[in-house]
């Protein structure tokens, strides 16, 4: 069976947006997509945190030629829609944004999305007139570039530092008035604030990040309106909360007991001997 080209990833991408709740898991690496899209997972979303932990970098320390030749792996490793976790578009001013957002486009992703958060402590979120004007470059980008490619805008403010509500809708309404096609607000997690982001930005889709144990399913959420559902660094976390715990309790303990919960060997050279037959069929 062909594998999808780029355009018809795209297109499963925007059906995928027009109705319904759908999960957006993601991988940091090769074999973590494969695998969720082995599970049935209908689209994938890369992840700044969980990437720049297996290069031993913090979240955001990643350059851009590094992320783009690992967006463009993903993207050429799946047949599912991948969404890229694009940050701030690497750049401060709009003109540096649109030069980021056109080579993102072209490693194959069917999505990017953008924030607004400086990473200055001092000064966390931009001013939401130059914000709106990154998101108008992105936008300007992406309809120049691949006009097929979801453009995401997300505001930072909860997990920034600025937890206001109503300042982030605002900010929702206005990426969304710039051109983004979907709404995402990071750090908002009870029903109250995911039902008025929802109501704030319809028609237009969200985005919610499902990154702790919150309480809700994804029958929760998606009775509050929410089209897409992402995990962001939270799978990677999980991962690497198993190894650090069993690596701690050798170096400490000299015990091994954390093994009893390790995935199955055989179990992983099955998966992987299956699903590499299947891509070479």
């Amino acid at each position: 069976m062909p594998r999808p080209s780029v355009a018809e990833k795209r297109a499963a991408f925007h059906k995928l947006h027009q109705s319904g709740c759908f999960v957006i898991p993601n991988p940091w690496d090769v074999g973590s997509a494969r695998y969720l899209q082995g599970l049935g997972f209908k689209a994938l979303a890369s992840t700044s945190s969980g990437f720049a932990w297996s290069q031993a970098e913090a979240d955001t320390a990643v350059g851009v030629d590094t992320v783009l030749a690992h967006l463009k792996e993903i993207c050429a490793a799946t047949d599912v829609p991948v969404n890229a976790d694009f940050e701030g578009g690497y750049a401060d001013d709009p003109a540096g944004v649109a030069k980021n957002v056109k080579r993102c486009c072209e490693t194959g992703v069917a999505g990017l999305s953008i924030e607004d958060s400086t990473g200055d402590n001092a000064k966390p979120l931009y001013e939401i007139p130059f914000a709106v004007e990154r998101m108008k470059a992105a936008r300007a980008a992406i309809d120049k570039t691949a006009p097929d490619v979801l453009l995401t805008g997300r505001a930072e403010g909860f997990i920034a530092g600025v937890p206001d509500l109503e300042q982030m809708i605002a900010r929702l309404k206005a990426y969304a008035a710039a051109g983004a096609d979907v709404l995402y607000a990071p750090g908002i997690k009870t029903r109250d604030q995911i039902e008025a982001v929802v109501k704030a930005v319809a028609p237009k889709p969200v985005n919610f990040l499902n990154g702790a144990a919150f309480g809700h399913t994804v029958a929760d959420i998606a009775a509050m309106g929410v089209r897409r559902i992402s995990v962001g660094g939270a799978l990677a976390r999980s991962a690497w909360g198993g190894f650090m715990r069993t690596a701690k309790s050798i170096a400490e303990q000299g015990s091994f007991e954390g093994f009893k919960d390790a995935a199955n060997g055989g179990e992983l050279n099955g998966f992987f001997s299956k699903d590499k037959a299947a891509r070479d069929a």
